[in-house]
Formats: structure tokens, sequence, C-alpha cells
């Protein structure tokens, strides 16, 4: 910090040091001033100006100090202390903290206001879309009726994902941690896509070996959904696995699938906000976001997600679960 501060006064050391080169000049060029006195006083002058920087680095060093650690700028200790300029560095700096303070309580309130006009909109348009699957269900036309239940249906997973969206930043006030049954889950979200697989000709292999886990029920059936999803959305006429295990005392759910795969150089960008594919840059399908909030919505739930992928081959996603030691860490929250 020192020698920001002698950068900062460089205009002070320079005219101290021009002022003391103009004596030694005018004793040089005048026989009537004494070269050695003058000398000895640039050399006094030196001292003191020497001291004087020292004594003002250490007076306005501890102003910066307190800027730079200071967690509430409105909190100025020691004003009556402060130099006539640090007062006013003081006041400015205090003003526009209170202007900024009121423009992002501003803008937080009416985020707010937005993501609950936006949770009524949502949970209003779900009333007609459970009408118009009721519609879709009474109809004889079995063609049409498969391809409007697949319309519903991408609407449905489309406002799903919105409302899990809205609600993730708020996830850990919502956590119910019990024992599930992870069959019970699994089935349902497996059901909600049935009309789909159909359609696509996909199956679902559910193998589970060990059948319970301690994890909210609610947020894991959100997380299989954007998975199952996936693995539908990118599969043909194939089959997609679904495995429980155990390893070192940790419950493992895979999801396996025979679609198109994604790249190598696509796998540590999967889960970025809004990134699709570099391999499939025009599909209109992909959203960017299923992936995305499936791992936001792991991370509360300790839920560690990993992928294998070869292209043209599938993909595995892997669950890896807490140890049940790691659950008084989220029971907690």
């Amino acid at each position: 910090m020192f020698i920001t501060y002698l950068k900062e006064r460089r205009s002070w050391i320079l005219l101290f040091l021009l002022l003391q080169f103009l004596l030694v000049f005018i004793a040089y060029i005048d026989s009537t001033v004494s070269i050695e006195s003058a000398l000895y006083y640039v050399f006094l002058s030196a001292i003191i100006f020497v001291i004087f920087i020292l004594i003002r680095f250490q007076k306005e060093r501890e102003f910066y100090q307190e800027l730079e650690e200071a967690e509430d700028l409105l909190d100025f200790s020691d004003k009556e202390h402060l130099s006539p300029f640090e007062g006013m560095v003081a006041e400015s700096i205090t003003h526009h903290f209170e202007v900024l303070k009121k423009a992002v309580s501003e803008n937080e309130r009416r985020l707010d206001e937005e993501k609950d006009e936006l949770l009524s909109w949502i949970h209003e348009v779900k009333t007609p879309l459970t009408a118009l699957k009721l519609m879709i269900d009474r109809l004889e036309d079995q063609a049409l009726k498969k391809e409007m239940t697949y319309e519903w249906l991408r609407i449905h997973l489309l406002l799903d994902q919105q409302l899990h969206q809205k609600r993730i930043p708020f996830m850990e006030n919502d956590l119910y941690i019990e024992q599930t049954d992870l069959e019970s889950v699994i089935f349902s979200e497996v059901k909600t896509l049935q009309s789909w697989c159909i359609q696509k000709g996909i199956g679902v292999d559910i193998d589970l070996k060990y059948n319970e886990v301690m994890t909210d029920a609610k947020w894991l059936a959100f997380i299989l959904r954007q998975l199952l999803t996936n693995a539908v959305k990118y599969s043909d006429a194939s089959d997609v696995q679904i495995r429980s295990k155990q390893r070192d005392g940790q419950m493992i759910l895979e999801i396996a699938d025979e679609g198109r795969g994604i790249d190598s150089r696509d796998l540590p960008r999967i889960f970025e906000k809004g990134f699709t594919s570099t391999a499939h840059h025009q599909d209109h399908a992909a959203t960017g976001m299923g992936l995305y909030l499936a791992k936001k919505a792991a991370q509360p739930l300790k839920i560690r997600i990993d992928v294998e992928s070869t292209p043209g081959k599938g993909s595995t996603f892997t669950l890896t679960f807490p140890k049940s030691n790691e659950f008084l860490q989220i029971t907690g929250m």
C-alpha cells in the first residue's frame, strides 16, 4: 500500500524535488548564497518531508483500510477525525450507497412480485390443462388422441419445469427428508411419460436391487423427470434402463438410454444454463434447462450427478445419494 500511496502523491514529491533543485541552482549561480548552506537546508528539508509523508501515510492508510474492510459503508467510525477531503469522500460514498441500496431493495421487491405473479399464472393454467387432459382421454380417434396427448405432455412438462425453476432458489425451505420408496417415485414419472414412450416405441426396463433411499421425494421426482424426459426425447425405438445398486454404503441410481448420445466436447457443459449442443445446434426442441435445473435441485439434496456418453450409442446418468451421516447436514436446513 505504501508504494501505491507514493504513486498517488507523486505530484507532491515532484514539487518538493523541484523546489530543492531550484534552491541549489540559485545557490550555484548566486555567489552571495552559500552552496553548503543550501545543501544543508535541502538535507533538513528532505528529512522533514520524509517524516511528513510517513505521518500522512499512517493517517490516510487507516481511512483507506476502513473503506476496503467496511462491511457497511454507511458506518464510518470517528468521522470527526477525518480530514475535510476524507469527510467529503465518506459523505459521497454514504449517499451513493444509500441510493444503490434503495434501488436494490426496489428491484428485489419487483422480482418477488413478478415471481409470485408467474407462479400464480402457472397454477391457473394448470386448471384448464387438467380439463384438456380429461377431454383428450375421451377422444375416440386414437391417432388424434396420441398426437394431442403428446402436445399436452409437452406443455405440462414445460410448465412444471418453469414452476420448479422459480422454487429452486428457496428449495431449502421446502425440503422434507424421509425414507423414500424409489420404485413408486420412478413408476409415477414413467407413467407420466407413458404416452410419449408408446408413440416413440421406447420401453422402460426397471431393475431396482435397492428400493429405499433417504431423500425428498418431491424434488427427487423432479430430478428424475428431467433425466427421463431427456432420455425419451433423444431416443427412438429403444429401451431406457433404470437400475439401482450400492457402492461404499451409498445408493446409486443409473438411468441409461440408447439414444443419440452426447459429444465428448459437450459433456463438461451439459449442466450449464441454456446450453443445448454443438453437434445438434439447430435442435429447436432443446431448451438447455432440464439438466441445469436437475443439477441445481440435486445440490441441496447432496446428490451427485455424473454422466457417461458415447455419440450414437446413448448416455448413462448416475445419481449418487449421500451416506447416512451426511443427512444431518440436509435435515438441519
